[in-house]
């Protein structure tokens, strides 16, 4: 394995513009230029702005199929033509991301992302754009997308020293938190003035300057070796690296340990996700649900700034466990009364926890996995993890609908006993929903607290 601070990793940028020497500045770390620190920041920095303008299109896009269907199912078949692929295509995707350059993975994906954008805005101006092709053409994009974020995340580990990996994670968390900020903004205000095809442009143009950031930089790459293809086989050859992934996890039971409670995490967030706009209209207005869902939202920005300052320096596993107390905490209380400042509050802190818990555990596989392999085995986290999250959006809704909610009613049979402390009435079972919720989060953290191997994982597992 190659170290990361050897020659034959530490790649310079083909470029000096003043807007690197600013970067450079700006990474440095007791006095010292840290030149791959520098590299990431300029790519990091191209992927937020191409992030926020696909985010912004998909938000725009969204709003017109409910618009133009007026179909809850239509609307949710979207969001899942956007996130089924991802699950299904990531062990395939991990296998390329380990054999292949992974800067030029990233630049394909982007480029063919960029392509399916403008067949949808040919469509759209044509008057040819259905739901049935956007949803086609969604989820051939998001399966370029997960090799694209494979790639970035496996790179991030060459491309930043081990004592910056904490910080580069927060980054890489606030990406996605300033997209989710400002997104659902520019796109209602862009589609009262520019519409859907001046949206589809200003994505092409913050596409085009991701990608140049990409091609200014040289990646450091590891050298993996692959199974001899003319002995097997190709499609076994391929079979048996997809399962990489899973066999170096088996031999892991830290890294398992850590897959079950990040996939009881997504799941309680997608509950989450799924609950808290029937609950919050329940006891406030339309535009107090926008304001609450913006102050939530920035609390997702909080944390991850919260990481890249702080950096954890701690042990990252007590930072996920007490993390995940307090994320089972804030649970119980937004459903405790139906107030809204109680729900805001509790609903931001959730959300600052979000990338906090998210940076420390991919700090943890970043140091423990061997960056060979990682592109496999950050794939079959990803399938495995992902997977709860539309199992979460199904469940969710169909308990809410069927038990909770009649449970709360005045006539209910949970009214005279917990509905005298969270109260009755429409909207009460889905709080009672998050109580369970957050009650559950504390006790499964106690009970994975009390698993030796994924306590004390970062003890007994070396840094690959």
């Amino acid at each position: 394995m190659l170290d990361k601070n050897s020659p034959e990793l530490k790649q310079q940028p083909r470029f000096g513009s003043s807007l690197f020497k600013w970067i450079e500045y700006f990474s440095s770390q007791e006095g010292e230029i840290t030149q791959s620190m520098s590299t990431f920041i300029l790519i990091w920095f191209g992927q937020v702005l191409s992030l926020v303008g696909s985010r912004t299109t998909s938000f725009a896009l969204s709003i017109w199929v409910y618009q133009h269907t007026n179909s809850t199912t239509q609307f949710s078949l979207l969001i899942l033509s956007t996130t089924l692929p991802a699950i299904i295509i990531s062990p395939i995707a991990g296998v390329f991301v380990d054999r292949w350059s992974r800067r030029w993975i990233m630049i394909i994906s982007d480029f063919c992302a960029g392509l399916c954008t403008l067949t949808i805005t040919w469509l759209f101006i044509s008057g040819n754009l259905q739901v049935w092709n956007l949803c086609l053409f969604s989820a051939i994009s998001s399966s370029f997308s997960t090799f694209q974020t494979l790639a970035y995340s496996s790179a991030t580990t060459l491309l930043v020293p081990k004592e910056q990996l904490g910080r580069a994670s927060s980054m890489t968390q606030i990406r996605l938190a300033i997209a989710e900020v400002l997104s659902p903004a520019l796109a209602t205000a862009l589609l009262a003035t520019v519409q859907i095809s001046g949206i589809v442009l200003i994505d092409l143009a913050t596409l085009g300057f991701a990608l140049i950031c990409l091609l200014l930089v040289n990646f450091p790459e590891v050298e993996t070796t692959t199974t001899n293809t003319e002995e097997i086989g190709f499609l076994s050859s391929f079979w048996q690296e997809i399962t990489v992934g899973w066999n170096y996890l088996i031999e892991r039971p830290g890294l398992i340990g850590l897959i079950i409670f990040i996939s009881i995490s997504n799941f309680l967030i997608g509950c989450d996700e799924a609950l808290t706009t029937p609950l919050v209209l329940s006891f406030a207005s339309v535009q107090g649900l926008g304001i609450i869902s913006s102050i939530a939202s920035s609390g997702m920005v909080c944390g991850s700034l919260m990481m890249i300052f702080w950096g954890g320096r701690q042990r990252q596993i007590n930072i996920i466990f007490f993390s995940m107390f307090f994320l089972g905490l804030f649970y119980v209380l937004a459903g405790l009364r139906p107030l809204p400042i109680l729900f805001t509050i509790s609903d931001f802190l959730i959300f600052l926890i979000i990338p906090i818990v998210n940076g420390a555990i991919q700090v943890i596989y970043q140091k423990k996995v061997a960056p060979e392999v990682q592109g496999r085995v950050f794939a079959f986290r990803s399938a495995v993890t992902q997977g709860f999250l539309p199992l979460s959006y199904l469940i969710a809704g169909q308990l809410a609908d069927q038990v909770f909610e009649p449970l709360m009613m005045a006539d209910g049979l949970g009214a005279s006993t917990i509905g005298q402390i969270i109260g009755v009435g429409h909207g009460r079972g889905i709080a009672l929903m998050f109580v369970i919720m957050g009650t559950f989060s504390i006790l499964f953290t106690f009970i994975a607290y009390l698993y030796p191997r994924l306590r004390l994982l970062e003890d007994e597992l070396p840094d690959s």
